[in-house]
């Protein structure tokens, strides 16, 4: 058993919830994002975004690896420097990678 960070785009949240069933089902204790309750990401403070960052990077800090979900090619700059931070740490990277654009 590993514990694995999942880190990715939200605008992918139905497959980085699909990706960290499969991996919690392959006997993995997995640490998910937390999803944005409010409508826009502008409706959150400051210190709020901070806040959340920060935890993601304790997430981080606490696995043996992250999840990186990359759909279409997709990785954004957040989870780009997710990456390189996990990087920094010397942790596993593992990539779950779906192509649906053709």
């Amino acid at each position: 058993m590993k514990i694995i960070t999942v880190c990715g785009s939200l605008k992918y949240k139905d497959e980085i919830m699909k990706a960290t069933e499969e991996y919690a089902l392959k006997g993995n204790c997995m640490l998910s994002i937390v999803y944005p309750t409010k409508e826009n990401i502008d409706d959150y403070t400051k210190e709020e975004k901070i806040i959340l960052k920060n935890m993601h990077k304790e997430r981080i800090k606490i696995s043996d690896a992250i999840l990186v979900v990359n759909i279409d090619d997709y990785i954004g700059e957040s989870t780009k420097n997710e990456i390189e931070f996990a990087q920094s740490l010397n942790k596993e990277i593992i990539y779950y990678r779906k192509q649906f654009k053709k």
